[in-house]
């Protein structure tokens, strides 16, 4: 009886990393076999694509597109009909706010430079999921649940770690933070925007309760009410945190949502679910990751 081989992929821009990664990954896992190794997200979505490995080795920062991303994209991606949803462990540098940010999560990451003792401990952790997998004769659909759960977590705290690990100056420069109104830490009450087309340089005071939807393009965030649209230069990942979560739901790795616009969900013929919402023409795609939102509607 022959049985399957386990497989990895790193995903590592830095050459000299994804090598000391990949020879420790062969002292503490020997039947663990990389079946590639590549430098930037979008590469590490295709090839994982292609292979269908058991595990995924994402570095957080990479250029083009980062960890998160390519994250975000697999998981929307996936073939679940084919295989199982892989292991996501990712990748940072030593940074103690990315680690509590982890640890807080009971969740698995890697350190770089690659730390023996702390990959041993990832790898005993991979396995013991690896095995619990093979012993629980678990329905497609749970299993997918479940491992869309982790990812999620992993995500979240992978994206609290992200403004700290190898952070450059030139990263924290080019933030610039949304206009608000209100007490320090309370939420957004106006957004100041550039309306989108306009050849002048007025910036408009949004009011949040207009807005319909965020959704991150290029170098920007659009902002959408019922009939404009505006700019901003606030990165979505430090725009959410100023957003109040019971009212604004992030439905895709791009677009977030304010939950009182949602008119309708629908399910098209590949099971993907899009959003109407009131006064907007265009439907708003809902990925994989935040489908549960929807789960009872």
């Amino acid at each position: 009886m022959t049985t399957t081989a386990l497989t990895a992929l790193i995903a590592e821009d830095e050459p000299l990393l994804a090598q000391a990664l990949r020879a420790e990954l062969a002292s503490a896992w020997p039947e663990l076999q990389v079946v590639a190794v590549v430098g930037d997200g979008h590469t590490a979505v295709r090839e994982a694509l292609r292979l269908l490995p058991q595990v995924l080795f994402f570095d957080i920062r990479m250029p083009g597109q980062d960890g998160l991303a390519a994250a975000a994209e697999l998981a929307d991606a996936w073939p679940a009909d084919e295989a199982p949803m892989p292991q996501l462990v990712f990748v940072t540098a030593y940074d103690e706010y990315a680690a509590r940010a982890f640890d807080a999560q009971a969740l698995d990451y890697v350190l770089k430079p690659v730390q023996p003792a702390r990959l041993q401990r990832t790898v005993a952790r991979l396995r013991e999921a690896l095995a619990q997998r093979r012993a629980i004769d678990q329905p497609a659909d749970d299993l997918l649940t479940q491992t869309l759960d982790q990812w999620r977590r992993l995500l979240a705290a992978a994206g609290e770690a992200a403004p700290n690990a190898s952070r450059t100056p030139a990263d924290a420069g080019a933030e610039r933070p949304a206009s608000t109104a209100g007490a320090p830490g309370a939420p957004l009450r106006l957004i100041a925007a550039s309306e989108a087309g306009s050849a002048g340089s007025a910036i408009r005071m949004v009011p949040i309760d207009e807005v319909q939807y965020f959704e991150a393009a290029d170098k920007y965030v659009r902002v959408l009410t019922t009939e404009r649209e505006y700019l901003i230069r606030t990165p979505l990942k430090q725009l959410m945190p100023q957003l109040d979560a019971d009212r604004w739901w992030q439905v895709h790795r791009a677009i977030v949502v304010r939950s009182e616009a949602i008119e309708t969900v629908h399910r098209d013929e590949a099971g993907k679910l899009h959003l109407g919402l009131r006064g907007r023409p265009e439907k708003i795609p809902v990925s994989r990751l935040y489908a549960h939102l929807f789960r009872a509607m």
